[in-house]
């Protein structure tokens, strides 16, 4: 490859992570990622054969139905979460339900690790809250003298009106 072919294919990584960057910022996405790695534990564990020598042990438990469900309900909640940022709230409280049903159904949630790992997506999917948007900051205006034009905030909400935080009764 040429200089000139390397500068084109790092301008163009570039282009792809700045986009990716922004995507990422405008939805939950620690919580899905956590939330669908969650699941796969969950899902797995209950079907794995884990082979010793020659002894096979399996992990297989009355429900592992229970378990599938379980681990595919957290990969599509961590995929709403991803794809439906509105939604956020009701997917994570489904996630951090699952999680905790999962310690009794399946083998202890994953071995702890599902369970953690969904709990805490959850979690973050819950918390999340959208950046505001630049008009959505409340601004003072400035007067040309330096002095700001808050006195006419009449909400009770700021202590240069008079109020000092409280609201007048009258």
């Amino acid at each position: 490859m040429s200089a000139e072919a390397q500068v084109g294919l790092g301008d163009k990584l570039g282009r792809m992570r700045r986009s990716f960057r922004v995507w990422r910022g405008q939805r939950p996405f620690w919580g899905g990622l956590l939330t669908l790695l969650g699941g796969i534990p969950i899902m797995y564990f209950p079907y794995a054969n884990l082979t010793l020598g020659t002894m096979t042990i399996r992990m297989a438990t009355t429900a592992g139905a229970g378990s599938l469900i379980i681990g595919v309900l957290l990969i599509v909640l961590g995929l709403t979460l991803w794809f439906q940022p509105l939604s956020r709230v009701f997917a994570g409280v489904a996630a951090i339900l699952l999680a905790l049903v999962s310690l009794v159904v399946s083998n202890f949630g994953g071995f702890v690790i599902g369970y953690l790992l969904a709990l805490l997506g959850g979690a973050l999917g819950v918390s999340w809250a959208p950046a505001r948007s630049a008009g959505g900051f409340a601004t003072t205006t400035v007067a040309p003298g330096g002095v700001s034009d808050e006195r006419d905030d009449l909400s009770g909400t700021s202590p240069t009106n008079g109020t000092n935080g409280r609201h007048r009764a009258g």
